[in-house]
């Protein structure tokens, strides 16, 4: 592994999309120390800077096949500097949450009016990421109580457009919400203490 301390970063690069996990190493050892200042100097508190880096090196690893960089050392600095502002918004949209269930539920509020808050807020996420028509017809639908004429008159859409529109949304939810990973958060969400 000697030899990787005077490659080049592209040379290592290349080596690292043929599946080199010392060339991988060699990267990990030169720039760690440097992305976790990057991400400390953004996210003010060493858990989440070391949290991101590690992120980000297992990104660049399960990435190595498409890595197409001219810079890899600006490159992972980029990759760091994002997770922060990632993780920032994460936390901002969390206390949001937190502050709008504060502000809006009594003190007698119980496990499953928040449970049934957390979904809503899961099913909100989804809905947001659906392209432009589909969420609204899916909005009009559920949120307004619209029947499929009158959204598609109100959209200027056919009735079985407004319908295909509704159908994805549905499927997009569905999907989105039976994923395993998603039911397991909401278990260690709400049944460990």
């Amino acid at each position: 592994m000697n030899r990787y301390r005077h490659l080049p970063d592209a040379e290592l690069a290349a080596s690292l999309r043929e599946d080199d996990g010392a060339a991988f190493t060699e990267l990990y050892d030169r720039y760690w120390k440097k992305l976790l200042a990057v991400a400390y100097l953004h996210s003010r508190d060493k858990v989440i800077a070391e949290e991101i880096v590690q992120e980000v090196f297992i990104s660049l690893w399960n990435r190595r096949h498409d890595l197409k960089v001219d810079d890899i050392g600006a490159y992972l600095a980029t990759a760091v500097r994002l997770s922060v502002f990632k993780q920032y918004a994460r936390q901002k949209r969390r206390s949001q949450i937190i502050g709008q269930t504060a502000d809006a539920a009594p003190a007698s509020w119980d496990e499953e009016r928040i449970f049934s808050r957390f979904i809503q807020q899961q099913i909100n996420g989804i809905v947001e990421k659906l392209p432009e028509k589909c969420r609204l017809v899916f909005r009009l639908s559920r949120e307004e109580g619209l029947a499929l004429p009158e959204i598609a008159r109100e959209m200027g859409i056919a009735e079985k457009t407004a319908e295909a529109h509704l159908t994805k949304a549905l499927k997009v939810l569905k999907v989105n919400l039976n994923r395993p990973t998603f039911w397991l958060l909401i278990c260690l969400r709400f049944l460990l203490p």
